[in-house]
């Protein structure tokens, strides 16, 4: 008897890529639904590529400056890179690119994003130090599905973590991604099962 396939995923990064590892890592278990075939970043360096490597998955790079401003040819290109490798969905984990509506509807409910704010507060930029700013006692990280509004899709998966006296947003901020990254692969698993079977 065959094992069952699984979902092709790419992961979408501009940096370290700290969340794609722990994606990569979570889709070694043969039990995964999911697995992880394309790396794919908008910056030639971001350190994330090479870890992808260093694990065993292609990784390309589709730098945006080459577009210049044409938003919609680079994501062209980052489509075409996508669709070579039969991918199913993409996860973003950091990927630091606001999307035009062309790309969010090629890949219409088959995109996920996380946030490292307890959405639909501090959607954006500076989310840790807007949080200790409000004085909330409460952070967190958000998953969503991808719509054409900025962190504005529905929300299928949330993790919170406390505000301590004294935080500095650096601070808030390692503590948040402890959170994601126990958060995403256990949601990105959920998500491919519904969604691609």
């Amino acid at each position: 008897m065959t094992a069952p396939s699984k979902t092709r995923v790419a992961v979408l990064i501009s940096g370290s890529g700290t969340n794609m590892v722990s994606l990569a890592k979570a889709a070694q278990a043969t039990d995964c639904p999911y697995e992880v075939v394309l790396v794919l970043s908008n910056i030639e360096d971001a350190a994330g590529l090479q870890k992808a490597r260093d694990l065993g998955i292609e990784a390309v790079s589709v730098p945006h400056r080459t577009f210049g401003k044409d938003r919609e040819a680079h994501e062209k290109a980052v489509h075409a890179e996508l669709q070579k490798r039969d991918v199913q969905v993409v996860a973003l984990a950091g990927y630091m690119r606001i999307l035009t509506p062309w790309l969010v509807r090629e890949w219409e409910g088959r995109m996920v994003n996380i946030h490292p704010s307890l959405l639909p507060l501090y959607p954006g930029l500076d989310t840790h130090a807007r949080a200790i700013a409000a004085g909330d006692t409460e952070a967190g990280c958000t998953i969503h599905i991808v719509t054409e509004g900025m962190d504005e899709g529905p929300i299928i998966g949330q993790a919170r973590v406390p505000v301590m006296q004294g935080d500095t947003p650096d601070m808030l901020a390692e503590r948040v991604k402890e959170a994601e990254h126990r958060l995403y692969p256990q949601i990105l698993s959920n998500f491919v099962i519904q969604s691609c079977n």
